[in-house]
C-alpha cells in the first residue's frame, strides 16, 4: 500500500488557506508550478507553505494531480462543490467532510488514516502514538523506514489540526488569534491532561447535533459501495465509516441516524435479531454533498 509521511513539512492547515488555493487553483491550474509567475509572489506565502498547501488541497481530495506530464491541478468533483457552494469554508458540515476526505486518505494522509481508524486508544501520549503507529508500519509496509522526526511531526501536525492553539500553547496564543486550523472546530481531539513532561490527548466525542443528516449520508453512501443494508455495527467499527471517522460511540450514532432518518432516506431496522439500517436510494458520495448545500440553503 502507497503511505506518505510528513509532506506537509510541517505546516497545518490554516484559516484562509483551503479557499486561497482553491481560488487561484479556479483561475489557473498551473500556479503551483508556474514559471511565468513566482508561486510564492502569487499565494504571498513562503515557498515551504506553498508546497504544503498543494499538499493539503490533495490530501483533503479537492485537487488532483496527472502522475506524470505536467503536474497542473485541477478541482476533483468534490472540490468543484466546495468551492460553488461554500468557498471560504464557512459551513460546519463542509469541514466534517474535509476532515472525512483527510481521515480516510490511506495513501496521501497515512498518519491522519492511522490516527482515526486503526489508533485504538482513546487517550494518548505521542510516544504512544509513535510507538503504535510505527509497528502499523512495520506490518503493512516492511519495506520502508520512516524517520521516527517524521512520525512526531506528523502527530505534531494532527494535535495542531484538530485541538486550538489557545489550548495548547496558551501563554503564547491568544483566542483571538487566528493561526488555528478551521477543524478545530468540529472538537474530534482535546487535552486531557499536561503533565511535567509529557501531555495526555484524548479523542473526544462531537455533539449528534453538529452533524447534517446529508454529511452523515455522503460517509454512508460512500462505503456502501451500492449495498441497500449495513450493519450498526459495520457504521460503528468499520474503516472509514462514521463511527470510526467522526470518534461516535454507538449512543451518539444512534441519535445520529435517528436525526438522518427524519430525510426518509434511511430507516433503522432493530428487530428478529438484525440491527441494520436500510438505506432508501443509491447515491454516490458527491451527491449527497451536493444534497447538503441544496438542505443548508432551503433552511437559510
Amino acid at each position: 500500500m502507497d503511505m506518505k509521511f510528513r509532506a506537509h513539512d510541517t505546516f497545518f492547515i490554516r484559516k484562509g488557506w483551503i479557499s486561497k488555493g482553491m481560488r487561484y487553483v479556479d483561475k489557473d491550474g498551473d500556479v503551483f508550478i508556474s514559471k511565468k509567475e513566482n508561486p510564492m509572489d502569487v499565494l504571498g506565502i513562503g515557498a515551504n507553505m506553498v508546497k504544503a498547501l498543494r499538499y493539503w488541497l490533495q490530501a483533503l481530495c479537492l485537487t488532483k494531480e496527472p502522475p506524470k506530464g505536467k503536474r497542473t491541478q485541477a478541482f476533483t468533483e468534490f472540490g468543484q462543490i466546495v468551492f460553488d457552494k461554500d468557498k471560504y469554508i464557512e459551513e460546519l458540515g463542509t469541514l466534517y467532510l474535509l476532515h472525512y476526505k483527510l481521515a480516510s486518505n490511506e495513501a496521501l494522509a497515512t498518519s491522519w488514516y492511522y490516527f482515526f481508524n486503526l489508533f485504538s486508544l482513546s487517550d494518548f501520549t505521542r510516544d504512544e502514538f509513535a510507538e503504535q503507529i510505527t509497528n502499523f508500519i512495520r506490518m503493512e509496509n516492511p519495506d520502508i523506514t520512516v524517520a521516527p522526526r517524521s512520525i512526531e511531526d506528523d502527530f505534531a501536525c494532527i494535535i495542531n489540526t484538530y485541538v486550538p492553539r489557545y489550548k495548547t500553547m496558551p501563554s503564547k496564543v491568544s483566542a483571538e488569534n487566528n493561526i488555528d486550523c478551521p477543524f478545530g472546530e468540529l472538537g474530534l481531539v482535546d487535552i486531557l491532561k499536561k503533565e511535567k513532561n509529557n501531555v495526555v490527548y484524548k479523542k473526544s466525542i462531537p455533539q449528534a447535533s453538529s452533524f447534517n443528516p446529508w454529511v452523515i449520508l455522503a460517509v454512508i453512501h460512500a462505503n456502501a459501495k451500492g449495498r441497500k443494508e449495513i450493519g450498526l455495527n459495520e457504521l460503528l467499527t468499520a474503516k472509514n465509516n462514521i463511527g470510526k471517522i467522526f470518534n461516535l460511540d454507538s449512543i451518539t450514532m444512534l441519535d445520529v441516524l435517528h436525526t438522518a432518518e427524519s430525510t426518509g432516506e434511511l430507516k433503522i431496522i432493530r428487530t428478529a435479531g438484525l440491527d441494520v439500517i436500510h438505506l432508501a436510494n443509491e447515491y454516490s458520495f458527491e451527491d449527497c454533498v451536493k444534497r447538503y448545500y441544496e438542505d443548508i440553503e432551503t433552511v437559510e
